[in-house]
């Protein structure tokens, strides 16, 4: 049965312990101190991890805006699918794949006067006989990115923003794109790549500075023309989208098992594994070095409860001679170790989430787009994470006073008493 006036003591005596000698409701000058460095590390714990969580999520969300969910792949010397007809088919009746799409893709050179730059190029279907498999797909067959007729009757090429502002090309104007898989060899030897104009219909902007500078987009037949795989109706693979992105791995291990080995079938964790590989570690390692805040923390209040047990010797040796038990003076100094870290957890709780929503809501913080892959710092917080944080910081600091507590439970009240 719980002992309420006991209890009620024991507060009373842990809250008169932290407070200030002078005898005022405030706290102490060194348990502020304790309570500020439990603050601080919460709080900055839970900003960095909601960095490196927002981080990992926003490029996550940019990559699969751009990016299928698995790509299949004819093994061979040359990046080129036939019949893909029938291995679409073959595909689409895998469990758990949405839709699918034949794509072309080759890296080419965008040539406008006498400067060039290099691009990926991707030959995109344009006709709704299936379901989009990206967020991008969707918008160009939508018409949100024209890749439709054009004035000049010359095929449509999509931009990336950062690509065209680099090379000032505006909506209208023409470029070539030379591509090196279609050589063809001339009458003197000479070997001579595949050059096409098209003219630009537009600009896109994904947020990431790889896709922005690097990507565009072009009708499938056009690209299937220009490499001079239209005859024979190839293309590079075909794209696929699944019901969760989490699961591809295992839905593109199944479509490899429905091809066999001619095909190949990579899912985007396998394509995009060494970023994502690094950012887990990186948010491992940032959160092992900031939790070590919330221990230093847990060691002031260590320092503190020590200093209060030699404060009060006279106070402890006064209570135990009453009949004072060594458990209840154990519970007094666990109550205030607990205190101490329950409040400084809350506040950090508090000065952390606030600082993330004002972070992410401002984008106070730029960061280079060219090193970073984003432009911005992105945060989300987890809940689980938070949890945590919360959970460890409070266990932490229970675990910081045992050892003061103890301490005070053991002194002997004759000794306690004479002590000056």
């Amino acid at each position: 049965m719980v002992n309420f006036f006991s209890i009620k003591f024991e507060t009373y005596i842990a809250r008169r312990y932290l407070a200030s000698s002078s005898g005022g409701k405030l706290f102490s000058l060194i348990t502020w101190i304790a309570l500020g460095g439990v603050t601080v590390g919460v709080a900055a714990l839970i900003v960095v991890i909601g960095v490196m969580s927002g981080m990992q999520q926003d490029l996550l969300d940019k990559i699969l805006d751009s990016s299928p969910h698995v790509l299949v792949l004819q093994d061979g010397s040359a990046l080129r699918m036939d019949n893909w007809s029938q291995v679409k088919q073959r595909v689409k009746d895998v469990e758990g794949v949405v839709s699918v799409s034949p794509f072309v893709l080759s890296q080419v050179s965008v040539l406008r006067g006498a400067y060039s730059q290099p691009a990926d190029m991707y030959g995109v279907a344009l006709s709704a006989e299936d379901n989009p498999v990206t967020e991008m797909e969707a918008r160009i067959r939508n018409g949100i990115h024209d890749l439709g007729f054009t004035e000049s009757g010359l095929p449509a090429v999509l931009m990336g923003s950062r690509l065209a502002a680099r090379m000032q090309l505006l909506r209208g104007d023409t470029v070539t794109l030379i591509a090196f898989e279609n050589i063809s060899i001339g009458p003197m030897g000479v070997p001579s790549p595949s050059m096409r104009q098209y003219q630009v219909s537009g600009t896109f902007t994904t947020g990431m500075y790889d896709y922005d500078t690097k990507n565009i987009y072009v009708p499938l037949s056009a690209s299937q023309e220009q490499l001079g795989i239209s005859e024979k109706n190839q293309v590079s693979g075909l794209s696929v989208s699944t019901t969760d992105p989490d699961k591809a791995a295992v839905i593109a291990e199944q479509i490899r098992s429905e091809l066999g080995n001619e095909f190949s079938a990579i899912s985007w964790t396998a394509t995009n594994a060494a970023l994502f590989s690094a950012l887990k570690l990186e948010k491992l390692a940032m959160g092992l070095i900031l939790f070590l805040i919330v221990v230093v923390a847990a060691f002031n209040i260590v320092s503190t409860l020590v200093m209060v047990v030699v404060d009060k010797t006279r106070e402890i040796g006064i209570l135990k001679a009453m009949g004072v038990s060594d458990k209840t003076i154990m519970r007094i100094f666990m109550l205030q170790g607990v205190g101490i870290g329950v409040l400084g957890t809350f506040f950090g709780l508090i000065l952390g989430v606030v600082t993330s929503l004002m972070l992410n809501r401002y984008e106070i913080i730029k960061i280079p787009a060219e090193v970073y892959f984003v432009d911005r710092l992105p945060l989300a917080l987890n809940m689980v994470d938070v949890g945590t944080i919360v959970m460890g910081s409070i266990i932490i600091s229970f675990l910081a006073t045992v050892f003061p507590a103890i301490r005070a439970s053991q002194l002997e009240p004759v000794e306690a008493i004479r002590h000056e």
